[in-house]
């Protein structure tokens, strides 16, 4: 243990990790293997004390500082003190309020878990395995949003942990400033502890996917996009695309196809879901269709994604709409004959998605009527290959498009990307508030906002 670890961890309950020594590479390393922190201590946190700790090390030594708990949208690497806040995982619901209150490295399975015996549950993304806390500071539309709107618009409370070391519970009462702030622009302003979040009275879904081979249905794209103008705001739809490899663990009917999976969550009766969804299921065949009622603890098998940490990097629009044009373009580039693995992932937002909260937020672009990612595994060498692709592919949307979400930015955004991702007058409040609680620009793994010039 070097002099940095032994100071810091005299003033912690939790262990301290060096360079070099047992757990350090398991606390810094997350979900996202590429380029990952290279701190000069990790304190495994065990609670707030911990972090008030780490915080006042960071701030007195002028030491960056940086945040993980699953590490699934690591924008870059740095140096300084990481707080790993993994061991964070309590959750309360209180099911009279129908709210849930959560620690830092708290999962959205955890809190789905912890609220389904209520019959709630809360506005978790595709994925159960993200960070509940890092997914609701970037906004997160997730399996309800067309119904309920943005995660970030349903927070009460904020725990937050000021770059002086001082815990605050924010509110829209106590702090309006940074309870605005907080809620969709990224969390710069200190460490998040805890967060309280209304749930919704849902117990079920109807969801899954059906899988077309974009060579037997190369218009999939464009029908789903018109098919999305008439569907009610219970119904949340997505569109991922990509390449299977005619390996023998893979499902018998994907294999060496390009697949696009139409991805469904709807909330109403089963009867209603299959006379929306029969337009799809008409657009050619069908390879596989998991379409079915399901509890909401199953939410997850409505997107499937992997659950296996890998290295990628990410890119995407928010867009007013889908060229037709667009949209072939994008099924070739990210076919089997694309230089390197694409995943393609569209959204449909619009919805509640579209309205202003009962307390304004730093949510940016809630006039989009779409989200367009593609995503690609990283191999050595590959990065800047992948980042040309990445924008080509993307180039055909620009018309159309409004700016970035930073929930789905896998990689580092320089400054006119990040502030792409809000109005203008939000990005300069959030600049002025990044000077007033990091004047010293400690926090900065994230999506940076630079701190306004005083």
């Amino acid at each position: 243990m070097n002099d940095t670890t032994q100071r810091l961890a005299a003033r912690t309950r939790g262990p301290v990790h060096a360079p070099g020594a047992d757990g350090y590479d398991e606390e810094r390393i997350g979900f996202q293997l590429l380029d990952p922190h290279r701190p000069s201590a990790v304190v495994a946190a065990a609670g707030e004390d911990d972090v008030r700790a780490a915080v006042a090390f960071a701030a007195e030594h002028r030491e960056p500082l940086a945040v993980q708990a699953t590490g699934h949208g690591l924008a870059r690497p740095t140096g300084g003190v990481l707080v790993s806040t993994r061991r964070m995982t309590a959750v309360r619901v209180d099911p009279e309020a129908r709210t849930a209150w959560f620690e830092a490295g708290a999962t959205w399975r955890d809190v789905i878990e912890a609220a389904a015996p209520h019959g709630l549950a809360p506005l978790s993304g595709s994925f159960p395995g993200v960070g509940a806390v890092s997914y609701t500071l970037g906004g997160g539309a997730g399996l309800m949003a067309r119904r309920y709107g943005f995660a970030a618009d349903h927070v009460r409370r904020v725990d937050l942990v000021t770059l002086d070391a001082r815990p605050h519970r924010v509110t829209s009462d106590s702090d309006p400033d940074l309870f605005w702030a907080l809620r969709g622009g990224g969390g710069n302003l200190g460490v998040v502890t805890g967060m309280e979040i209304d749930l919704m009275p849902v117990d079920r879904i109807y969801g899954g996917g059906l899988f077309f081979d974009t060579g037997q249905v190369p218009e999939v794209l464009d029908a789903w996009r018109r098919w999305t103008a008439g569907v009610p705001e219970e119904m949340s739809s997505a569109v991922s695309m990509l390449p299977y490899p005619d390996l023998p663990m893979l499902p018998e009917p994907l294999r060496g196809r390009h697949v696009a999976q139409i991805q469904i969550s709807y909330l109403g009766t089963e009867d209603e879901a299959r006379r929306l969804v029969e337009p799809l299921r008409s657009l050619g065949p069908v390879l596989r269709d998991t379409l079915r009622v399901l509890p909401y603890t199953e939410s997850g098998a409505v997107f499937d994604e992997p659950d296996q940490p890998h290295a990628y990097r990410s890119r995407n629009l928010l867009v007013r709409d889908l060229d037709a044009g667009a949209l072939a373009g994008l099924t070739k580039a990210a076919g089997l004959a694309a230089p390197v693995m694409s995943v393609v992932g569209l959204r449909h937002l619009g919805g509640a998605l579209s309205r202003a909260p009962r307390t304004a937020n730093a949510v940016g672009h809630r006039d989009a009527a779409y989200s367009v990612m593609i995503l690609s595994p990283v191999e050595p060498g590959e990065e800047q290959t992948v980042r040309g692709h990445h924008d080509d592919a993307l180039a055909p949307f620009a018309p159309h498009a409004l700016g970035r979400s930073l929930n789905f930015s896998y990689g580092p955004l320089d400054e006119d990307e990040v502030r792409s991702a809000f109005a203008p007058a939000d990005h300069a409040r959030l600049a002025g508030l990044r000077a007033r609680y990091d004047p010293h620009g400690l926090l900065r793994a994230n999506h940076v906002i630079p701190p306004a010039r005083r």
